[in-house]
Formats: structure tokens, C-alpha cells, sequence
């Protein structure tokens, strides 16, 4: 049976939600993320302002330059959220597997469910036209016969389209004179290799695939293959990444090493719901920091006995590596989980302060329902409300921290 894959990506996602919810924004050049005078980047930004040059993850200052005129806002993650939970109903309409990329894209295989609904093609229409109406929203479609020809679709068909890719043959035939950052996986760094040995577009990758192979090894085969159309990899119900992170760039550099483990704190609380939500655990814990003068330093530890999945545990294992770094002045602090894993883990005690009592897998499932359905931070420990009420300073009085990280 042929594949049908379809991957539904929103159209200008943040911008688009805070329209809905303020129509007298409709029109205008408006950019998610920090604030002009802030350090940060564009989350995102309307097409109005796309128009003007602005580009998600660019630096916001140089957002600014390019549209001094425009509306700055930050990200308000509640309503995103809500949007999200709304789109990811219909999608569950269609088929059960489902791969939530971000909470503006996923992938849906169709491929059994297709036949119930009149194939792959009016499936994609249907979402398009039920997210408009419902929710109010606009988004692009792909359909295609593997994940990466429905990538490619949506982004052909963006914005507001649908656009088909059902075989090899048509996928190679729209790609084959890109440049090499068109396939998957393909990055800065390795298309950069590749130039260098004269490899730049799909056409050369075919054309020099024991080249590619050579330079890139193993990863290389993936390249080929997938510039020959050929993608194996299957939608999944969970996550699939074998890392997860969250990072904040503070508006002045932090010297107060109590103010970063504040910081490590309410990361670790958001990365372990995360986690455990998804039914997994991780066998990495790695600190990110970038010092006042740039530099950029990491530093890992991997769990032994038992795999990390518990506030307490992944935010202990940070501020230790924490403490084993120059003591200089810090602009930006991070964790990220490696080693993702559905293997079991032990359970933890409540508020996951103390290493006494564990606590049941019933309690840790009530918890996280309880968290799911009335916010993340509705329960919290003591530390945590004064690790937040410690870092409000850092952020604009309408935006907390937790929604920052």
C-alpha cells in the first residue's frame, strides 16, 4: 500500500493567534518575540513584515533596523497553546497517528484512514477548511508519499495552499536544481562541507553521491537516498528527537549565581512535564552557557542507574555542572536532555524537593492530569514560586519568566 503522509504547517502561527485576538492588528507588520530595546530574537512575525525582511530567529535588533515601524509584542504561550489544543482535535479526526512537531506543525499518516474519507488529498482540504472555521486560522497543507515529500508540499504551498507530491519521480523533478539545504537534515555546516567540494544542489548530490558518502559517512547515505526520494522514516506518536531544551537570554549579564539556579529551576520543572507527558526519560543532562563576551561553553552528565525525568533530578544534575564553571558574568543559561528514552524511571516524591519518599505511578499520573488540565504552574513547590517570584525583574511585568523559557 502506498504511503500517504500529510503535514499541516500554520501560517505565521503567533502573529496569526494574537490577529484573532485583536483584529485592529490584521494588516500590520507585527513581530513575536522580544522587544526592540530587549536581547533576543524573532519567534515569529506576520507576512506584512516578512515583507520588510524580518525573519524568524533573527536577532531583534536587527528585526528592528529593517521595520522600526512595526508592533512589537511578546509571545503569549497561553493562547498559542489553546489554539493548538483546538487544531490538534481535528487532526485527531482523521487518523491516530499523529506527530506534533511544535504547536504550529505536525504530520498525520493516512494511509490506513484515507479510504474513510476519500483519500489523502480531501483530508488536507478538510483540515484547511475546518481550522479556518473553527479556529480562524489559516495554515498550508502537504501531501505526500513520505514525511519529507509532505514537508516540501506544505512549503510549496505556503501560504494559505495545498500542494501534492505523491511519488519519487516528482519529488526529485522539484528539487533537483535547489540548493542542498532543500533535503532534510542538510544544515549550514554540512551544506557548507559540501560546497566546498563542489556540492550544491540535489542535481550534485545524485550526481556525486560517492562523494557525498564520503564526506558526510553514514550520514551522507541518508543524504543520497533522500535526494533520490527515498525516505524511510515513519510518523511517530511521541517524540522522536533524542534531545530537548530550554534556554533564557537574560536583558543584563547575571553574576549572582543563585539568580541562574533560580533560572535552572523553572527550566527543569518545564522540561520534566515535558518529558513525562510524552512518557519518557533521559539519560543526558547538558548546561548551556554563553558568557558577556560570547563564548559558549557546555557541560553534560549522563545518568547511570537511573534515567532523568523528575524536576528535582534533571535541575540537581544542572546546578552542579553549574557550579564547576568559571564564575564570570553569564547573558544566556540553558538546559538541554539527551538520551530520550520510554524506559521506565523511578518515581519521585511529590514536589520532587527531597530524595525520602517515592510516590505511586498513580499519584505521578494525577499530577501531571492535574497539571495538564490546570496549568503547569497551578502546583508548584515552594522553591519554585520563589525561584519565579525571584526572576520577575528579569522580564516585562506582563510576561512572566516560565513563559520566556
Amino acid at each position: 500500500m502506498t504511503r500517504r503522509i500529510i503535514h499541516v504547517d500554520m501560517d505565521a502561527f503567533y502573529a496569526a493567534v494574537e490577529v484573532l485576538h485583536n483584529p485592529t492588528l490584521a494588516g500590520k507588520p507585527l513581530i513575536i518575540g522580544a522587544l526592540p530595546h530587549e536581547r533576543g530574537v524573532v519567534a515569529t512575525c506576520s507576512y506584512e513584515a516578512r515583507k520588510f525582511g524580518v525573519r524568524s530567529a533573527m536577532n531583534i535588533k536587527d528585526a528592528y533596523r529593517l521595520c522600526p515601524h512595526g508592533i512589537y509584542m511578546h509571545p503569549n504561550f497561553d493562547k498559542y497553546v489553546a489554539a493548538t489544543g483546538q487544531i490538534q482535535k481535528i487532526w485527531d479526526d482523521y487518523t491516530d497517528v499523529v506527530e506534533h512537531i511544535s504547536l504550529d506543525e505536525g504530520y498525520l499518516d493516512v494511509t490506513h484512514s484515507g479510504q474513510l474519507f476519500g483519500g489523502a488529498t480531501a483530508i488536507g482540504k478538510d483540515i484547511k477548511r475546518r481550522i479556518a472555521e473553527e479556529v480562524g486560522l489559516s495554515c498550508s497543507v502537504g501531501v505526500g508519499y513520505s514525511m519529507m515529500s509532505a514537508k516540501l508540499a506544505s512549503e510549496e504551498g505556503k501560504p494559505g495552499g495545498i500542494f501534492e507530491i505523491l511519488d519519487a519521480d516528482a519529488l526529485t523533478k522539484l528539487i533537483i536544481d535547489r540548493n542542498v539545504r532543500a533535503i532534510y537534515g542538510v544544515g549550514a555546516k554540512s551544506a557548507a562541507t559540501l560546497a566546498e567540494n563542489g556540492v550544491q544542489t540535489v542535481r550534485d548530490i545524485i550526481s556525486n553521491a560517492d562523494k557525498v558518502r564520503k564526506l558526510l559517512g553514514k550520514y551522507g547515505y541518508d543524504i543520497v537516498n533522500l535526494a533520490n526520494g527515498v525516505d524511510v522514516r515513519r510518523v511517530a506518536t511521541v517524540p522522536k528527537s533524542k534531545s530537548l531544551g530550554k534556554e533564557h537570554t537574560f536583558q543584563k549579564d547575571i553574576t549572582d549565581f543563585e539568580h541562574l539556579r533560580d533560572a535552572l529551576r523553572l527550566m527543569a520543572k518545564r522540561l520534566s512535564y515535558k518529558i513525562r507527558m510524552a512518557g519518557l526519560s533521559a539519560k543526558t543532562v547538558t548546561l548551556k552557557v554563553t558568557y558577556a563576551n560570547m563564548v559558549q561553553i557546555t557541560r553534560s552528565k549522563s545518568g547511570k542507574d537511573v534515567h532523568v525525568s523528575a524536576t528535582r533530578e534533571i535541575y540537581e544534575t544542572a546546578a552542579a555542572l553549574l557550579d564547576k564553571i568559571d564564575r564570570r558574568p553569564i547573558r544566556l543559561i540553558g538546559i538541554s536532555l539527551g538520551g530520550l528514552t520510554t524506559e521506565p524511571v523511578e518515581q519521585l516524591n511529590l514536589f520532587e524537593e527531597s530524595a525520602g519518599d517515592h510516590r505511586s505511578p498513580l499519584l505521578e499520573q494525577l499530577l501531571l492530569e492535574l497539571q495538564y488540565k490546570y496549568g503547569l504552574d497551578k502546583i508548584s513547590s515552594g522553591a519554585e514560586v520563589l525561584a519565579r517570584k525571584n526572576l520577575r525583574s528579569d522580564v516585562a511585568e506582563e510576561d512572566g519568566f516560565n513563559k520566556r523559557i
